[in-house]
This record gives structure tokens, sequence and C-alpha cells, in this order.
């Protein structure tokens, strides 16, 4: 069967998704490679058109003609869905709609687009999606997918990389780490990613657990200011903002943090699709708190590899705070569980194997 991926987020192009689509590529497992057809030169879609899709179908008709394609990978239900769509009555093809999160909120936003997405996907063979909670909602809102969906989570690397000691040693001295507990958040500074939250849940934590904590915020984004204004004074030594970080600096703080901390929340339908960097700190043997919302639950086995936490309420993140700060052996534990898990069931050929099996309706 030889395949297209049809996508408009890819590598170099930043992001979950493309990561998503890049990963992939690299660790699909059958000899046959897929074809690519993505929109890094503007090849399927142009803003400056009327129909900015428009370029997209003369595009996959000439890939799946010159090809021989058989089977269609859509990574983005709209735009793209619809050229798939429209194509697949004319061309000999079977297709498959990939759904994260942001991008079913946005289809169900108009009656239009809610038609449009319930055409795509009652047509296509298969519906993927990036976490059960998705998985769930294209369920309710489709029944016509009952049948067709599957779950293929987003994988990770086979181990976490190593950290340069020297580094993790500068770290150390730069800001006088030793004997401290290490609380890290990594993500674009939006008000999904809960930091706010944190901050609060900090605010009610006492003497002497919050002379040994500091709390530090990797990430940049459009409430970096609100989040400076909103650290106490009194906590201003405690909450430090790195700003953005290289790959390097990330596993480097990830290896040296005790807990990492992301309590995401749904708002109005932008929620954490399933959260990679939950299982980045796993990989480097760290426990996490995380917010009870969205796709993270497929990332987050609550009690096992970290703690689920209400992200709507400080105090119950303050408590899931209290209850890994005061136990190291807990901590150890779930770290530990969390490396073994992911490795074990969130490498990506396990994941490229799962997708391939799907759509050859073959036990792969």
């Amino acid at each position: 069967m030889k395949t297209l991926l049809f996508t408009s987020e890819f590598p170099p192009f930043k992001g979950g998704v493309a990561n998503y689509y890049g990963q992939l590529v690299n660790y699909w497992p059958i000899q046959e490679k897929l074809v690519i057809l993505n929109n890094n030169k503007e090849e399927l879609i142009r803003k400056s058109d009327f129909l900015p899709w428009w370029p997209a179908i003369g595009a996959l008709k000439r890939k799946i003609a010159k090809n021989q394609i058989d089977y269609v990978l859509v990574g983005q239900i709209l735009p793209l869905g619809t050229v798939a769509w429209f194509l697949s009555w004319f061309q000999s093809f079977r297709y498959a709609v990939f759904l994260h999160g942001m991008d079913l909120s946005f289809a169900l936003r108009s009656g239009r687009k809610k038609l449009l997405a319930n055409l795509i996907l009652k047509r296509a063979d298969k519906v993927i999606c990036a976490n059960s909670y998705v998985a769930e909602k294209v369920g309710q809102f489709y029944p016509a997918t009952n049948g067709k969906i599957s779950v293929v989570n987003p994988g990770i690397p086979a181990g976490a990389p190593p950290v340069d000691t020297k580094d993790l040693a500068e770290i150390e001295t730069t800001y006088n780490l030793e004997g401290k507990t290490v609380l890290f958040s990594l993500g674009r500074l939006v008000k999904r990613k809960g930091v706010d939250q944190t901050i609060k849940a900090l605010e009610e934590i006492t003497a002497p657990i919050i002379d040994n904590l500091i709390y530090f915020i990797g990430g940049a984004g459009p409430r970096e200011e609100y989040l400076r204004r909103l650290v106490p004074d009194r906590l201003a030594k405690k909450i430090i903002f790195l700003g953005e970080l290289s790959e390097k600096e990330k596993w480097l703080w990830l290896k040296r943090s005790d807990i990492f901390i992301m309590p995401s929340r749904n708002i109005d339908g932008d929620f954490e699709g399933f959260g990679i960097v939950y299982l980045e700190a796993n990989l480097s043997g760290k426990p996490v708190i995380a917010g009870n919302a969205g796709g993270v639950k497929d990332a987050v086995e609550d009690g096992y590899n970290g703690l689920l936490v209400d992200p709507e309420d400080p105090v119950s993140i303050k408590e899931a705070l209290d209850k890994l700060i005061s136990n190291k052996n807990l901590r150890e534990k779930l770290g530990q569980q969390g490396q073994r898990r992911a490795i074990q069931e969130f490498n990506w050929e396990k994941q490229t194997a799962k997708l391939v099996s799907i759509i050859t309706r073959s036990d792969f």
C-alpha cells in the first residue's frame, strides 16, 4: 500500500503537531517510505488567495497520480480534509483523518464547519485521534465515526539524552540549589498552561517547606508580564523565569528538577491535546503534577507516574505539591515508574506500528 502524508504542519515548522508527523515519517516501520506533501513552500495553502486551500486540490491530485497513492493520511481536518474528501469522489484512494484537540474545537465553532467536518469524517476510512479525550468527543459529536475511531498517542525517544555534569554543576552554583527542592514548568506562557494557578498554590505553602523550594518557569508567551506581576514580593526569589530554553537546556532542567508541574486546563475548547513534556519529565525520572483536563490523562496516570489535580483549584495543586515535596520516596517511585512506562508504552516504534496496523487492517 502506497501511503501519502498530507499536512500543513511539518518540520522544520515548530509545534507538537508538526513533531508528531515528523516522527511518523522518521519511524515509519515498513520498507516503502511515506510520501510527503506539506505546506512548507506554500504549495497547499496561500493566505492571500480568496480560497486559501484551493492550490491543495491540484497539488494533492498530482501527487496521488505521480506516486500511485492508495491511502492518504490527512493531517488537518480543516481545510485539508475538505480537499481529500472532494478528490476522493474522483480518484481511487482511501483516507484517514488525524485529530489532535484544537482542530476538533475549531471544527465545532460554527454550524457550517461542523457540517463540513461531518461529511469529511463520514467518508473517511479511519479517524486517528491523538488522545482518548478527543476520541470520546468525536464519537459524541459525530456518531457516524463510531467504529472508525482509534487512538495513536504521540511517542517519545527511547530514553532521555545525556546531560553534561559540568552544566548541571553550573546551574547548581548559579542558583544556589544545594539542598533545594526544584519545581519546574515548561511551555508557552498562555492561560491554558496553568502557571498562574501554580503561583497561587505556592502562596499557600508555608515555612519550612517554602524555604527550601525554588520554582523555575521555562518558556515565553503573551502571559509572561501578567505572571511576573502575579508573583508576591515574598516569593520573588523563589519563582524564577528562565525564558525560552534550547533543547539542551530543557533536558538539563528536567534532569535537575525534583518535580515537573503543568496543571493545564480547558478554556473554551482550548485544551492540552496530550502533553509530551510530561513523558519527557518521566524519561528523566521525575514525577509530574498535571491538570485533569483534555488529553492529559493519556500521558499521566494518577498515582502511577504523577498526580492529577483540579487545574482550576490552587488548593488541589497545593495538596499535590505538599504530598510530593514531603515524600522523597514517593517522588522517586513515581519517577521510576513513569520512566519505565514512557519507554515501554510510548516509544515511537510502537506508536507508528500501531498506526500501520490500523490503516492496513492487519496484525502488523
